[in-house]
């Protein structure tokens, strides 16, 4: 049986988590929770963002990319397709670190939504204080 040559990257963003596997060769352009790009984002921005480090590359057409993403909202989970997007690119090809690292895809952007606390109605949001 032949082993098929195949690169994964873990991207998150907010709440979602992407696990990307790319297949160098392979057809099928990019494949989310079984469903093509296109129709699982439909709004052109995100399935855009998701799909823009192979574009910053031009290696569109040289890749089979199928991602396993869950949690958070689409927009999260795009930016997290786009995480781990370009850690798997780095992990098939190292030269294209350095490009990768100029556009800004390699960085996680760790900002969260800041938790709603205790006795509060929102994470910032107070009740209205009375002295007397």
């Amino acid at each position: 049986m032949e082993t098929i040559e195949q690169y994964w990257g873990t991207g998150r963003r907010k709440t979602s988590v992407a696990r990307v596997r790319i297949i160098p060769g392979a057809e099928g352009g990019i494949i989310v929770n079984k469903k093509p790009i296109t129709e699982y984002f439909h709004r052109a921005d995100h399935w855009m963002s998701a799909q823009r480090p192979i574009e910053h590359v031009a290696k569109v057409g040289e890749y089979g990319v199928h991602v396993n993403v869950k949690g958070g909202g689409k927009s999260g989970q795009a930016g997290a397709i786009s995480h781990g997007l370009a850690r798997a690119l780095v992990k098939a090809d190292e030269s294209l670190k350095s490009a990768l690292k100029k556009g800004g895809f390699l960085t996680r952007d760790s900002r969260m939504v800041e938790r709603k606390k205790y006795g509060q109605k929102g994470a910032r949001a107070r009740y209205q204080f009375s002295k007397r």
